[in-house]
């Protein structure tokens, strides 16, 4: 099994890497740099990956950003929509024609998507999906996990409408104890530091449900659902709107810059 790491620190990266190979003895594991907070790092990525001629059979959509100050991306997104949702949105269409070409009706080819609890609360506003006029680090944050199970049920629909054999889920990781809370208050972060023996997972037991997702036998062929702790849960009401679904599609692909996919009937 060949393994792609995809980040923005070379070192954490290669340090993974150097993990991997000696816990499982696969040497066919390497990183590849990728900041998802431009548009043309992603299109770089892609061509290294597809230089190499390997086979796509997983792709996981794990990377974020959380309750960030207000900036933006050099593309001039804001950050959690652009990291969070944008850049794995324009990540995957680069890579559904390798999917595409590794899956097959035995074995489909897999695109796992990391959300969060946080989606329940989201809002998606079309009219302002770059957060101009009114910023809110939450709001924000919980507005780009909600596109992304917005993102996972569309990107679904268009792939058995197009008869792919690639399937596309969600998954809720849980609370997992990782930097991702770097940002939060000096409160949260000791609160953190006393109890997260007690109520975060580890990046081990976060990972569990992302594996179950991306290898397990039961979910052969399956997509559309939103899986936390190893088994299907409902989502959010609003994210099977199918109408909500298809307009954030469309206002994605023209803000990546492809039409083609805009236009395409689901």
């Amino acid at each position: 099994m060949h393994v792609i790491i995809a980040g923005n620190c070379e070192d954490s990266g290669q340090e993974s890497v150097k993990r991997i190979r000696t816990e499982t003895g696969n040497n066919k594991v390497e990183f590849i740099y990728l900041e998802l907070a431009s548009l043309q790092s992603v299109r770089q990525f892609v061509e290294h990956f597809k230089a190499r001629n390997l086979p796509l059979h997983v792709l996981v959509n794990n990377a974020a950003v959380m309750l960030v100050p207000q900036r933006y991306t050099e593309d001039e997104f804001e950050e959690h929509f652009g990291v969070n949702y944008l850049g794995h949105f324009f990540l995957t269409h680069l890579l559904r024609d390798a999917l595409r070409q590794s899956g097959s009706s035995d074995y489909s080819s897999r695109i796992v998507t990391l959300s969060s609890a946080t989606h329940y609360i989201g809002e998606i506003n079309l009219n302002d999906l770059q957060s101009r006029t009114s910023y809110s680090s939450h709001g924000a944050y919980a507005q780009s996990k909600l596109a992304l199970v917005l993102f996972s049920y569309q990107l679904q629909q268009r792939l058995a409408a197009e008869g792919s054999h690639i399937t596309s889920n969600v998954v809720d990781p849980g609370v997992v104890n990782t930097d991702l809370y770097k940002h939060t208050t000096w409160l949260f972060k000791l609160c953190k530091w006393l109890s997260s023996w007690l109520l975060f997972q580890t990046p081990s037991q976060g990972a569990s449900t992302v594996i179950y997702a991306a290898v397990s036998p039961s979910l052969e062929g399956s997509g559309g659902f939103y899986l936390a702790n190893g088994q299907k849960v409902k989502s959010a009401d609003i994210s099977y709107n199918e109408d909500l679904q298809r307009e954030l599609w469309n206002q994605s692909c023209k803000l990546v810059g492809i039409r083609e996919a805009c236009d395409q009937a689901s």
